[in-house]
């Protein structure tokens, strides 16, 4: 099996069937982005205590890449600092820039690493990620 086949695989069972989808019934940091060039949107919400990321859901509608990476990012903030969630969050815009990025922790987002061969995808990829930057810098300025 080709590379390219499992992380098509990886980045399909994401999208149907994406974990951290939803809504938090208490108080979350919330940030809502879309990007209008493709009509992809999503709601971020984070929960965070003491610093750390305890728990965060997304909700919205776009393409496979886009809901897909967002059900990525959910999954690998979840238990960081605000700090390490911002290193994922420039890692991860590394590696949509090309540039060498490992996530060990969370090897799934590696799946997305090919999208940066289409440039009008990278948006797609990076929204939730740029929700979360936005919502960690929302928390820091509250403190």
């Amino acid at each position: 099996m080709q590379l390219d086949d499992l992380y098509r695989r990886v980045i399909m069972d994401h999208y149907k069937n994406p974990r951290n989808q939803g809504k938090f019934d208490a108080e979350a940091v919330t940030v809502d982005l879309n990007n209008p060039t493709c009509g992809d949107r999503i709601s971020l919400q984070l929960q965070v205590e003491d610093g750390i990321v305890k728990a965060a859901k997304f909700t919205g509608e776009g393409c496979s890449i886009s809901m897909s990476s967002a059900s990525m990012m959910t999954d690998a903030v979840k238990g960081k600092t605000l700090e390490e969630a911002m290193d994922l969050a420039a890692r991860f815009s590394s590696l949509m820039k090309g540039e060498a990025a490992e996530f060990e922790e969370y090897e799934d987002i590696e799946a997305l690493a090919g999208v940066n061969k289409f440039p009008a995808r990278i948006k797609c990829a990076t929204l939730a990620w740029n929700a979360l930057r936005k919502g960690i810098e929302q928390e820091q300025h509250k403190h």
